[in-house]
């Protein structure tokens, strides 16, 4: 237990309460947003660390399951106050950068990470392979609605109605493919994982998850509230805080543990918290968001602009064709990380060359 308060992370704390006083006392929006992103990372961290308690007791792929959803609280929640705030382009935006970050950013990282310490690493293929068909499901199924609306026009209401009844297909693909995942026969993990080492009971864990769970829904209703000045007085776009910050700050508790198991060998966990994270984006957050939308009297259609499209096919794609083959090596994350850069910087000038022309 006092390993998991000692980290150096943790300092970041102090930015809890300053982003209460800063909220209370109106102070500027720059340093209120900034504030509560700070204060939701060693939040996450703490986040992760209960989960990667629980995860360790589980085994590789209810492990990676618990990592992916209790790592996507944070960002789940971001988002659902942002809808809330009618800030609906911002969700769109998360969601296609959160998929893009995890599949590009972390999965990248963890590749440089644990191929430098061990070379070509290996992970379940038919895993792997069942992943890269999903990716490709994933990223099929989310054009759909924006291609839709492209090709004819068609009237808000149609757009709305396509996305919900996607949403509904999508989950249940969703649902069924867990199901697969954990009743169909596999082949063993192609690596061995020692022993996991509890850290802290499970009694503890559950309480830090519970307690940071809710200080995150604290710090992100303050971190929603002050997007909307923020970009105003600054003059960066909507569209790149949702793509690259929102997923950075929500996702960063499984951005640590999948670089930390890639460290330790253990590239089906690590594999599966990047990729798996991405397909619950896709398959399970996205549609959830839709849904829950609805309560706030608008639905949150799923036509994306035709730069997250670009960018959510290219990464579904070649992150499907890295892992299919169940090998990696620190080249091809370089690569990964490589093409998200150049994505976030596309993100970042977007918006002004389209305000140009």
């Amino acid at each position: 237990m006092r390993k998991i308060f000692a980290k150096p992370l943790n300092v970041l704390l102090l930015f809890v309460p300053i982003a209460i006083f800063a909220e209370i006392g109106h102070w500027n929006p720059v340093i209120i947003f900034l504030a509560a992103a700070l204060a939701v990372v060693p939040l996450s961290g703490l986040l992760g660390d209960a989960t990667e308690e629980l995860a360790g007791r589980t085994g590789p792929r209810i492990g990676a399951l618990l990592n992916a959803t209790l790592g996507n609280a944070a960002e789940l929640i971001i988002t659902i106050l942002a809808l809330r705030e009618g800030l609906y382009d911002l969700v769109r935006a998360s969601i296609t950068g959160s998929i893009i970050g995890n599949l590009l950013l972390v999965a990248g990282a963890s590749l440089i990470v644990g191929g430098l310490k061990h070379g070509t690493q290996q992970f379940s293929r038919k895993d792997a392979g069942l992943n890269a068909t999903l990716l490709i499901l994933a990223a099929m199924v989310l054009v759909v609605p924006s291609l839709f609306s492209i090709a004819i026009e068609p009237a808000r209401a149609n757009i709305d109605n396509i996305s919900v009844i996607t949403a509904g297909v999508i989950i249940v693909l969703y649902v069924l493919s867990l199901i697969f995942g954990f009743t169909a026969k596999h082949a063993e993990s192609v690596t061995r994982e020692a022993a996991h080492v509890p850290h802290m009971s499970m009694r503890a864990a559950i309480i830090i998850l519970v307690v940071s769970t809710l200080f995150i829904a604290g710090m992100s209703e303050v971190l929603v509230s002050a997007v909307g000045p923020m970009v105003t007085q600054i003059g960066i776009s909507e569209l790149f805080v949702g793509v690259i910050l929102v997923p950075i700050i929500g996702n960063v508790a499984e951005h640590v543990v999948a670089i930390e198991v890639a460290a330790k060998n253990k590239m089906d966990l690590s594999m599966g918290i990047a990729v798996g994270s991405s397909l619950q984006i896709a398959l399970f957050v996205a549609p959830l968001l839709v849904f829950i939308s609805l309560l706030f009297g608008r639905t949150l259609d799923l036509e994306f602009t035709s730069f997250e499209l670009i960018a959510l096919m290219a990464s579904c794609f070649i992150a499907a064709h890295v892992s299919v083959d169940g090998e990696t090596n620190w080249l091809e994350g370089v690569m990964l990380v490589g093409l998200y850069i150049i994505i976030a910087v596309a993100f970042f000038f977007v918006p002004f060359a389209t305000a140009v022309h």
